[in-house]
């Protein structure tokens, strides 16, 4: 795991998609998705890509460069 997906609440509209795809990693809090825990790399990006609003940005643990969107 060197991915960590990071959530703007300001465009999160709360969908569920995110827990749907990975839900070890996501859970909607009054419909604001949060990350709960780590989890596989293609699992980020997935959860990632099926975000409706593109709330979900990914970037290297190590180094904080973005990699998704």
């Amino acid at each position: 795991m060197t991915l960590v997906a990071l959530i703007d609440p300001n465009i999160c509209a709360g969908h569920g998609d995110c827990e749907q795809i990975a839900p070890e990693i996501f859970h909607l809090e009054d419909d604001v998705a949060v990350v709960i825990g780590p989890g596989p790399d293609e699992l980020l990006m997935a959860a990632a890509v099926g975000c409706p609003t593109s709330a979900i940005r990914i970037v290297e643990r190590e180094t904080r460069r973005q990699r998704y969107p």
